[in-house]
C-alpha cells in the first residue's frame, strides 16, 4: 500500500473518531434511539455514489470488475436499506430496528468486503480516490456509532 494513501485513510478516521466522540455522540445521547439513528443513516443514503466504479471515465479502465461490480452494487444495495430504515424510523414501523440492524450489518460487510478486495486487488481509482480517503472512514465510523447505540439503547 501506497504510504501516503495509508497516511490520509488513518488520518481521516482520527478526524472522523475525535468529532463523533466530541461534537456528535453527545447530542444524539440526548435524542431517544430512532431519532439519534436518523442522521447517520442519511449519510449512507448517499452510498448510491459507489456506482461510479463502473464508470471507467472516472475511476480508470484498470479497475478490475472483481472489486467494481460488488463493491458498487452492495453500495447501491445498502443506500437503499438505509433509506428503507429511515422510512420505517419516521413512519414508527415496529420492524424500524430489525431494518437498521439489516442496513447496519450488510453495509458494514459490504465496506469491509471492498476494502479487503481494494486493498488485495491493488485497487487505483483515480479519480475516485478520495473515496477510500474521506468517504469509506465516515461510513466505518458511523457504522460503529450505531452499532454501539443499538446495543446500548432501547427505543
Amino acid at each position: 500500500m501506497d504510504p501516503i494513501f495509508g497516511i490520509q485513510v488513518l488520518m481521516s478516521f482520527v478526524v472522523y473518531i475525535l468529532l463523533a466522540r466530541w461534537y456528535v455522540a453527545p447530542r444524539l445521547a440526548a435524542l431517544p434511539l430512532a431519532a439519534a439513528l436518523m442522521p447517520l443513516l442519511f449519510l449512507h443514503a448517499f452510498r448510491h455514489l459507489g456506482l461510479v466504479f463502473l464508470q471507467p471515465t472516472v475511476v480508470g479502465p484498470d479497475v478490475p470488475p472483481e472489486f467494481a461490480q460488488p463493491a458498487a452494487w452492495g453500495d447501491l444495495v445498502a443506500a437503499l436499506l438505509a433509506l428503507l430504515a429511515l422510512v420505517a424510523l419516521r413512519g414508527g414501523w415496529g420492524l424500524a430496528l430489525g431494518l437498521v440492524w439489516l442496513f447496519n450489518v450488510a453495509g458494514t460487510l459490504d465496506l469491509l468486503y471492498a476494502v479487503y478486495r481494494g486493498v488485495t486487488l491493488q485497487v487505483q481509482l483515480q479519480s475516485a480516490y478520495y473515496i477510500p480517503i474521506m468517504v469509506v472512514p465516515a461510513l466505518l465510523v458511523t457504522h460503529a456509532m450505531m452499532f454501539g447505540m443499538l446495543l446500548r439503547r432501547r427505543a
